[in-house]
C-alpha cells in the first residue's frame, strides 16, 4: 500500500496550519484530495487523542473563555427543514478557554451554543486545572456559564464577567456591513469570589479566536471553503491546536505555549506531529 513520506505528510500539515484549503492543498503538493483528506482525519484524530491524555495538571492561573462561531454543510438560512437543528448543518459553536500566563489552550469543544454542551466544556476544563490552583475565570455576558461554573468549580474560583458595548461601525454603509460594531464600554462584574479587577479582561481569548480565523480556511468568512463534514471541522481544530499549543512560537513568551506551561520541553516541528498519525 503506497504512503505517504514523513517530508510530505509535513509539507501538507504545514499547509492545513497556515490557512490553506484542502483543494489548494492538493495544487501545491500534487497529492490527491483524497490523499489530504485521509490526512487530516488520521491527524486530527491523533492530535486530538494526544492532548486530550497530555492537556493534565496544568497550572492556569487566569482563564478566558469564549464562543466563536462558524457554519458546517450550509448557512443556516440555507439548512433543509429535516436537517434543521442536527449539530453539523448550519451554526456550529467553537467553546475555546485559553491561559493568560501561559497562552496554552487546555480545551475546546465543537457543538451547539446551549447549555448542555456549556456544562460539558466547563466539566473538562476544572478537570484539567492543578487541584491546588484556585484560578481566576472571565467570560462574556453569556448566562450559560453560570450554573455549569457553580457546579464544576464550586467554591474554588474567582469568577467574572465582562459585558462589552457596542455601537453602530463608523463609515459608509458597505464599510459598516463587513465591520464589527464599535466597542462604547465595558462592564465588569464579579459573579463568585474575589476577582483580580486587573485581570477581569477576555482580550486573550479573543485574540485566539482571530488566530483560529487566520489559521484555519474553515473559519474565514466569505468563502467556500467552510467545512462540509462536522467530523473534519473537529479533525482541523484538533490539528491547529496542536500546532499552535506545540510547535508555534509565541512571540511574548520565546516558547511554545505548551513549553511554558512545562508540558513539554522542546518545540514540535512538523515532522514531530506528522508522526502523531504513524
Amino acid at each position: 500500500m503506497n504512503r505517504l513520506s514523513l517530508q510530505d505528510r509535513a509539507r501538507i500539515l504545514g499547509c492545513l496550519v497556515e490557512v490553506n484549503s484542502l483543494r489548494g492543498i492538493t495544487r501545491m503538493t500534487g497529492n490527491s484530495i483524497n490523499t489530504v483528506t485521509k490526512l487530516l482525519v488520521d491527524l486530527g484524530t491523533a492530535c486530538g487523542l494526544y492532548q486530550n491524555e497530555t492537556l493534565r495538571n496544568l497550572p492556569c492561573k487566569r482563564l478566558q473563555l469564549d464562543e466563536i462561531w462558524s457554519f458546517c454543510y450550509a448557512k443556516k438560512k440555507n439548512v433543509a427543514p429535516w436537517r434543521d437543528g442536527v449539530l453539523g448543518h448550519g451554526d456550529v459553536w467553537t467553546w475555546t478557554a485559553i491561559c493568560a500566563d501561559t497562552k496554552i489552550v487546555p480545551t475546546w469543544l465543537v457543538g451547539k451554543r446551549d447549555s448542555f454542551y456549556a456544562d460539558k466544556f466547563i466539566t473538562d476544563l476544572a478537570g484539567r486545572i492543578k487541584d491546588k490552583v484556585r484560578p481566576q475565570v472571565t467570560t462574556d455576558g453569556l448566562k450559560l456559564y453560570l450554573k455549569p461554573m457553580e457546579d464544576a468549580f464550586g467554591a474554588d474560583v474567582d469568577y467574572a464577567m465582562l459585558v462589552k458595548m457596542y455601537g453602530p461601525s463608523e463609515g459608509n454603509q458597505q464599510e459598516r456591513r463587513y465591520s464589527s460594531g464599535h466597542c462604547t464600554g465595558a462592564i465588569k462584574g464579579t459573579v463568585s469570589g474575589d476577582p483580580d479587577e486587573r485581570h477581569i479582561s477576555t482580550s486573550f481569548v479573543e485574540r485566539q479566536n482571530l488566530t483560529m480565523r487566520m489559521s484555519m480556511r474553515r473559519f474565514t468568512r466569505l468563502t467556500n471553503g467552510f467545512s462540509k463534514k462536522i467530523e473534519n471541522h473537529e479533525h482541523a481544530i484538533a490539528i491547529h491546536y496542536m500546532y499552535y499549543n506545540f510547535g508555534r512560537i509565541h512571540k511574548t513568551l520565546r516558547v511554545t505555549p505548551a513549553m511554558e506551561a512545562g508540558i513539554a520541553d522542546h518545540v514540535w516541528m512538523l515532522e514531530d506531529i506528522a508522526k502523531l498519525a504513524d
